[in-house]
């Protein structure tokens, strides 16, 4: 029988955030980053870097190389305010929160719902987002807080790893109760 020493929990990024929701610990605030979108090797999952690095003590090179993968911040595209609403966030930079809850242990995120189901707690919602659909580097689906926030100073258009809605095609996706072109939704929960 093997012992957690009482540690447990879950740990969840929250995507388009600074901060954990309220019952949630902030293990640490960052940049969204991933392979840039026009890559077709290196990494396929966004990841949550810390606004603090730590580099080991001479154990690094300075300089671009070839014979390497790359990481890039990530930026919103959107190209409207839908679906974010009134305010665009086309282009900023992406923010994220790793969190953590000690008093559930699983962690779960469901795409097109903006609630959880019987038995679990929302932690956060927002929508789905991905790479482009016919960019080369391919990259997850991750649930981008509906509030989502920016990082000052990272308007500019740097088109490194990105953020597109995802909405659905209907024809194997069953419309209805499916629609057509529509954003779809992302919750995130917590049991």
């Amino acid at each position: 029988m093997s012992s957690n020493n009482g540690l447990g929990g879950a740990v969840y990024t929250r995507w388009g955030r600074k901060t954990c929701a309220s019952g949630a610990t902030t293990v640490y605030s960052g940049v969204a980053g991933g392979e840039g979108y026009g890559h077709r090797g290196g990494g396929t999952n966004y990841q949550c870097l810390p606004t603090n690095p730590q580099w080991a003590r001479g154990r690094y090179q300075d300089g671009v190389h070839g014979a390497r993968a790359y990481m890039y911040g990530a930026e919103y595209e959107l190209g409207t305010n839908v679906p974010f609403g009134s305010v665009s966030v086309h282009n900023d930079n992406v923010p994220c929160a790793v969190c953590y809850v000690p008093t559930r242990g699983s962690k779960l995120m469901i795409p097109v719902r903006n609630t959880c189901y019987s038995g679990w707690t929302r932690e956060y919602h927002g929508y789905l987002m991905t790479e482009l659909y016919n960019h080369p580097s391919a990259k997850e689906f991750v649930c981008m807080d509906e509030q989502s926030e920016t990082m000052q100073g990272g308007q500019a258009d740097q088109n490194g790893a990105l953020f597109y809605p995802v909405e659905a095609r209907c024809g194997s996706l069953p419309c209805p109760n499916y629609v057509e072109g529509r954003e779809l939704t992302c919750v995130v929960c917590t049991k």
